[in-house]
């Protein structure tokens, strides 16, 4: 039986939140990486492994806000390097809660996905606050970008490894912690949702 990394087995791990059902991937790889081999087609991101999607995204972090105000640092989008990331992460949050590290992460996924969003309205000149509901797969890039961009940010000028504070990010967000920079997020977008209804 093929296990994620060689070393974690997802079977029997679930996803409880049954939006999201039909887009993570739990089919474990022991390479995690398809070298964007279905860039072009629509939805087939969500039939890749959840972790290579992860580390797509430890990849090519972005920055917080327009100015570079704060970046990734020296990740430059080279793919081993962004894979032993997401391993030793994992790695650390065995030895942290003694559980699968991937059942983990499920929940911390579920747990950081927004289910609303706000778009910007504009009527005769004015513009208005919407709510809207988020669709499925944006909810899970942006809990992924959120996951990255905080331990990131958390990382960039201060001893803390980026290891370290991607596996922070991560059991925050799976005991919905607001430590967590994609819980808090999440919370404040909803929050600012349920004011412009």
């Amino acid at each position: 039986m093929i296990k994620a990394f060689n070393r974690w087995s997802t079977e029997g791990i679930k996803v409880q939140d049954r939006g999201l059902i039909n887009y993570v991937t739990l089919e474990p790889r022991i390479v995690p990486k398809t070298g964007a081999r279905f860039i072009g087609n629509r939805f087939h991101k969500s039939k890749i492994f959840i972790i290579e999607r992860l580390i797509n995204k430890v990849m090519i972090p972005g920055h917080k806000s327009g100015k570079h105000f704060r970046t990734s640092g020296h990740m430059t989008g080279k793919a081993s390097t962004a894979y032993k990331i997401v391993e030793d992460a994992l790695t650390k949050i065995e030895q942290q809660t003694k559980e699968n590290p991937i059942a983990v992460f499920i929940r911390a996924l579920e747990n950081a996905a927004p289910r609303e969003e706000i778009i910007t309205i504009e009527y005769g000149g004015a513009r208005y606050p919407k709510a809207v509901e988020c669709a499925p797969q944006r909810r899970v890039d942006i809990a992924l970008r959120y996951f990255t961009q905080g331990s990131f940010q958390k990382s960039f000028n201060s001893k803390k490894s980026i290891v370290d504070c991607l596996a922070d990010e991560i059991l925050n967000a799976s005991r919905l912690s607001q430590n967590s920079l994609s819980i808090s997020k999440k919370l404040e977008i909803e929050r600012q949702a349920d004011a412009s209804r």
